[in-house]
């Protein structure tokens, strides 16, 4: 029986104190500190040896990934599921994080690899509803109801899996931390003990974690240090899309998204995400089409912009899709450098589909759907717009530029307009209009 101490430990940073304090030292937050009842193992002094191994010893074929079923996914995993990786999955409530688990178990399992479901939150029962909606019938798939992570091991050793799903890791508890499931003590405690397992036994772990009415997941920041793979897993109520964004990758590219579906036979791929997340061909008045490039695949957007007579008082400025201060930019902008009065003005901007764009490559984009409401001008169809504004109004160039092109003539765009000595691809299906300044965009758009 080991000896019963009491540290203060912050939920924000998880940093520990013998008493408490009402600043956290660590992370500068107030009122984060709390008491946790810790048990300080006793045991003897063996000391297990541990020998070094050559880098060039290890085989490199030994190292592959297996796909979990859905491209997409894989795209934000970096290709696949690696061995002894652990991926934690956030998400808001209701969002889908158990539905795309349980496919992603569904896929694994069809060609006989074994995969654990542990979870502390639903009945085997209600699992059992919810893979009869999705039309999962898979014998490969083993529930686990037990909460008790000392005991996992044992389910491993016994049934074999390759993968092993946590739901939730909020939810776990180890027997030697008297505290409660989800505090920071068993939140470090129960990860740590799954990394042990992971990286010993070559097992893949998926952790779904709560989060918090901010948005991040729920814990200290320590948990997403501990694990290989961070995902959030992002979507609006008022959409069908769902949104898989990685935000920290060891095995790959940080800058990767996957577009999901939901339906009612669960999560489907959306494989190409820009005919989704466009309108029709005949812009309205406000309305721009621009270029986001996520990852290693352009998505083609459609921005509106209304801009309407402000009553007494500030005008206001709305965004949805893109920072609030990036807009109140171009605006400045608009006003510096032609001389419109946008400060009477309310101006509203939404980037459709539920997305969040930080390209700059949309500034042009906006731009445009802003000058198109103030001046009630249509933009001409089937034109794309590209390009990053400068804070003297000048449209600097962007990467990949010829990507972006490429995919504008894949939906049928007849023109484009780009910044100034871009390396654009020459095609007879496509007219590009080369801008070096805001002026010449007005310009274009007055002719037209």
């Amino acid at each position: 029986m080991g000896k019963i101490i009491s540290k203060f430990i912050c939920n924000e940073c998880a940093y520990e104190s013998i008493k408490w304090l009402g600043k956290c030292p660590g992370c500068g937050s107030w009122n984060t500190l709390t008491e946790e009842i810790v048990e300080k193992k006793t045991g003897g002094n063996n000391k297990k040896h541990i020998e070094a191994i050559s880098l060039t010893s290890i085989s490199s074929h030994d190292i592959k990934r297996t796909s979990s079923g859905m491209v997409e996914l894989d795209r934000v995993l970096g290709g696949g599921i690696v061995p002894g990786s652990i991926v934690l999955l956030g998400g808001d409530p209701g969002i889908g994080k158990s539905t795309l688990l349980l496919q992603v178990a569904n896929h694994i399992g069809v060609d006989g690899t074994k995969v654990i479901y542990l979870s502390g939150e639903e009945s085997l029962k209600q699992i059992r509803l919810r893979s009869l909606r999705l039309n999962i019938n898979n014998e490969n798939i083993y529930l686990l109801n037990e909460q008790e992570i000392d005991l996992l091991e044992e389910y491993i050793k016994e049934i074999n899996p390759e993968l092993i799903i946590i739901d939730s890791i909020q939810t776990v508890y180890s027997h030697g931390i008297s505290s409660i499931p989800g505090s920071v003590a068993q939140l470090r405690e129960c990860t740590a003990r799954i990394t042990e397992i992971a990286k010993k036994m070559e097992k893949a772990f998926f952790l779904i974690g709560h989060v918090t009415k901010e948005g991040t997941i729920a814990g200290p920041r320590v948990l997403e240090h501990m694990v290989d793979v961070v995902i959030y897993f992002e979507g609006e109520n008022n959409y069908c899309f769902r949104l898989l964004r990685g935000i920290k990758n060891r095995f790959g590219s940080t800058n990767e998204i996957g577009l999901l579906e939901m339906r009612s036979e669960g999560l489907v791929e959306v494989l190409d995400p820009s005919e989704l997340l466009l309108g029709s061909s005949e812009n309205s008045i406000g309305t721009a089409v621009t270029s986001s490039f996520e990852g290693s695949r352009p998505l083609l957007i459609e921005v509106q912009s209304l801009v309407s007579s402000s009553g007494p008082g500030y005008p206001r400025r709305m965004a949805s899709g893109i920072d609030q201060n990036r807009l109140s930019l171009i605006i400045a902008v608009l006003e510096k450098l032609r001389g419109y009065n946008l400060s009477a003005y309310d101006i509203y901007l939404r980037v459709t589909g539920g997305l969040f764009i930080k390209d700059p490559a949309a500034d042009l984009g906006i731009a445009a759907a802003i000058i198109s409401s103030f001046k009630e001008y249509r933009l001409p169809s089937e034109t794309i717009f590209i390009g990053e504004v400068g804070l003297s109004g000048q449209v600097r160039s962007v990467s990949y530029i010829e990507a972006r092109i490429k995919e504008a003539v894949k939906l049928g765009y007849k023109r484009a307009v780009v910044p100034a000595g871009a390396n654009y691809p020459q095609s007879t299906e496509l007219i590009v209009y080369p801008v070096s300044t805001l002026d010449n965009l007005i310009d274009f758009i007055n002719e037209e």
